[in-house]
Protein backbone atom coordinates (compact mmCIF):
# COMPACT_ATOMS: atom_id res chain seq x y z
CA UNK A 1 0.00 0.00 0.00
CA UNK A 2 0.98 3.04 -1.01
CA UNK A 3 0.85 6.45 1.48
CA UNK A 4 2.23 10.02 1.35
CA UNK A 5 5.20 9.02 3.62
CA UNK A 6 6.39 7.30 -0.33
CA UNK A 7 6.07 11.18 -1.55
CA UNK A 8 8.21 14.27 -1.21
CA UNK A 9 6.21 17.35 -0.02
CA UNK A 10 6.63 18.36 -3.59
CA UNK A 11 5.61 15.30 -4.99
CA UNK A 12 2.55 15.40 -2.83
CA UNK A 13 1.66 18.71 -4.36
CA UNK A 14 1.93 17.24 -8.00
CA UNK A 15 0.00 14.78 -7.02
CA UNK A 16 -3.15 16.66 -5.16
CA UNK A 17 -2.78 19.41 -8.57
CA UNK A 18 -2.72 16.68 -11.22
CA UNK A 19 -6.85 16.06 -11.30
CA UNK A 20 -7.19 19.84 -11.87
CA UNK A 21 -4.41 19.73 -14.31
CA UNK A 22 -6.11 17.13 -16.13
CA UNK A 23 -9.74 19.41 -16.03
CA UNK A 24 -7.35 22.52 -17.45
CA UNK A 25 -6.02 20.00 -20.59
CA UNK A 26 -9.69 19.59 -21.53
CA UNK A 27 -10.68 23.52 -20.90
CA UNK A 28 -7.32 24.32 -23.06
CA UNK A 29 -8.63 21.84 -25.74
CA UNK A 30 -11.48 23.78 -26.92
CA UNK A 31 -11.79 26.77 -24.93
CA UNK A 32 -15.40 27.62 -24.66
CA UNK A 33 -17.36 30.92 -22.47
CA UNK A 34 -17.06 31.13 -18.78
CA UNK A 35 -20.16 28.73 -18.81
CA UNK A 36 -18.48 26.04 -20.00
CA UNK A 37 -15.20 26.71 -17.91
CA UNK A 38 -16.97 26.74 -14.51
CA UNK A 39 -19.26 23.62 -15.94
CA UNK A 40 -15.77 21.70 -16.41
CA UNK A 41 -14.29 23.09 -13.31
CA UNK A 42 -16.90 21.87 -10.97
CA UNK A 43 -17.45 18.57 -13.05
CA UNK A 44 -13.54 17.83 -12.10
CA UNK A 45 -13.84 18.90 -8.38
CA UNK A 46 -17.11 16.42 -8.41
CA UNK A 47 -14.78 13.76 -9.22
CA UNK A 48 -11.73 14.48 -6.84
CA UNK A 49 -14.31 15.20 -4.71
CA UNK A 50 -15.80 11.86 -5.41
CA UNK A 51 -12.56 10.16 -5.08
CA UNK A 52 -12.36 11.51 -1.02
CA UNK A 53 -15.35 9.31 -0.58
CA UNK A 54 -15.68 5.98 -0.23
CA UNK A 55 -12.39 4.76 -1.41
CA UNK A 56 -13.76 3.21 -4.64
CA UNK A 57 -10.60 4.23 -6.53
CA UNK A 58 -8.09 3.07 -3.55
CA UNK A 59 -6.65 4.37 -0.85
CA UNK A 60 -4.30 6.12 -2.20
CA UNK A 61 -6.64 8.61 -4.49
CA UNK A 62 -8.65 8.39 -1.22
CA UNK A 63 -5.98 10.19 0.63
CA UNK A 64 -5.28 12.94 -1.80
CA UNK A 65 -8.93 13.36 -2.27
CA UNK A 66 -9.12 14.45 1.00
CA UNK A 67 -6.40 16.56 1.23
CA UNK A 68 -7.46 18.29 -1.90
CA UNK A 69 -11.15 18.65 -0.24
CA UNK A 70 -9.25 19.67 3.36
CA UNK A 71 -7.40 22.79 0.96
CA UNK A 72 -10.49 23.62 -0.48
CA UNK A 73 -12.17 24.03 2.44
CA UNK A 74 -8.77 26.29 3.42
CA UNK A 75 -9.38 28.29 0.52
CA UNK A 76 -6.09 27.13 -1.31
CA UNK A 77 -5.81 27.02 -4.68
CA UNK A 78 -5.52 23.64 -6.24
CA UNK A 79 -3.37 24.37 -8.31
CA UNK A 80 -0.72 26.16 -6.20
CA UNK A 81 2.58 26.04 -7.71
CA UNK A 82 1.90 25.50 -11.61
CA UNK A 83 0.40 28.08 -14.44
CA UNK A 84 1.35 27.01 -17.63
CA UNK A 85 2.53 29.68 -19.96
CA UNK A 86 -0.34 31.61 -21.98
CA UNK A 87 -1.31 30.59 -25.67
CA UNK A 88 0.45 26.98 -27.88
CA UNK A 89 2.74 25.84 -25.21
CA UNK A 90 0.23 25.83 -22.32
CA UNK A 91 -1.09 22.19 -23.82
CA UNK A 92 2.45 20.53 -23.97
CA UNK A 93 3.62 22.17 -20.36
CA UNK A 94 0.12 20.42 -18.98
CA UNK A 95 0.77 17.26 -21.12
CA UNK A 96 4.48 17.42 -19.63
CA UNK A 97 3.24 17.97 -15.60
CA UNK A 98 0.79 14.95 -16.55
CA UNK A 99 3.41 13.30 -17.46
CA UNK A 100 5.43 13.81 -14.45
CA UNK A 101 3.32 12.80 -12.77
CA UNK A 102 2.76 9.45 -13.96
CA UNK A 103 6.89 8.82 -13.68
CA UNK A 104 6.17 9.79 -9.79
CA UNK A 105 3.63 7.11 -9.43
CA UNK A 106 5.67 4.23 -11.46
CA UNK A 107 8.54 5.31 -9.25
CA UNK A 108 6.91 5.37 -5.91
CA UNK A 109 3.69 3.71 -5.85
CA UNK A 110 2.67 0.59 -6.01
CA UNK A 111 1.33 -1.17 -9.25
CA UNK A 112 -2.24 -0.98 -7.93
CA UNK A 113 -2.28 2.25 -6.18
CA UNK A 114 -0.36 3.97 -9.64
CA UNK A 115 -3.04 2.31 -11.60
CA UNK A 116 -6.04 3.51 -9.29
CA UNK A 117 -4.43 7.05 -10.01
CA UNK A 118 -4.26 6.94 -13.31
CA UNK A 119 -7.65 6.17 -13.82
CA UNK A 120 -8.85 8.65 -11.48
CA UNK A 121 -7.16 11.50 -13.48
CA UNK A 122 -8.53 10.37 -16.70
CA UNK A 123 -12.21 10.09 -14.89
CA UNK A 124 -11.80 13.83 -14.10
CA UNK A 125 -10.51 14.76 -17.10
CA UNK A 126 -12.95 12.77 -18.81
CA UNK A 127 -15.84 14.52 -16.62
CA UNK A 128 -14.65 18.06 -17.67
CA UNK A 129 -15.09 17.02 -21.34
CA UNK A 130 -18.65 15.67 -20.36
CA UNK A 131 -19.80 18.96 -18.40
CA UNK A 132 -20.49 20.84 -20.96
CA UNK A 133 -21.32 20.97 -24.63
CA UNK A 134 -19.00 22.85 -27.19
CA UNK A 135 -19.90 24.41 -30.64
CA UNK A 136 -22.86 24.69 -31.84
CA UNK A 137 -25.73 28.23 -31.98
CA UNK A 138 -27.96 28.89 -28.65
CA UNK A 139 -27.45 24.75 -28.13
CA UNK A 140 -28.36 23.85 -31.33
CA UNK A 141 -25.83 21.65 -32.93
CA UNK A 142 -23.77 21.53 -29.81
CA UNK A 143 -21.68 18.11 -29.58
CA UNK A 144 -21.26 17.05 -26.08
CA UNK A 145 -17.07 16.30 -26.22
CA UNK A 146 -15.84 18.16 -29.05
CA UNK A 147 -12.95 16.96 -31.38
CA UNK A 148 -10.34 19.26 -29.72
CA UNK A 149 -11.28 17.88 -26.21
CA UNK A 150 -11.56 14.11 -27.56
CA UNK A 151 -8.15 14.46 -29.18
CA UNK A 152 -6.78 15.76 -25.46
CA UNK A 153 -8.55 12.87 -23.79
CA UNK A 154 -6.80 10.45 -26.39
CA UNK A 155 -2.81 12.46 -25.34
CA UNK A 156 -3.71 12.46 -22.09
CA UNK A 157 -4.35 8.06 -21.74
CA UNK A 158 -0.97 8.34 -24.04
CA UNK A 159 0.47 10.42 -21.12
CA UNK A 160 -1.17 8.86 -18.56
CA UNK A 161 -0.66 4.99 -19.79
CA UNK A 162 1.08 2.46 -17.79
CA UNK A 163 4.40 2.13 -18.52
CA UNK A 164 5.69 -1.33 -20.65
CA UNK A 165 7.02 -3.92 -18.57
Amino acid sequence: MTSKADFTEEDWTRLKRAPFVAGMAISLADPGGPIEAVKETAATLKTVLGGAAGGEHGELVTAIASEVEADARAHKSPLSGFKPSKGATAGVEILDELGAVNRLLTEKASAEDATAVRQWLLAAATAAANAAKEGGFMGFHAERVSAGEQGMLERLGEVLAEPAA
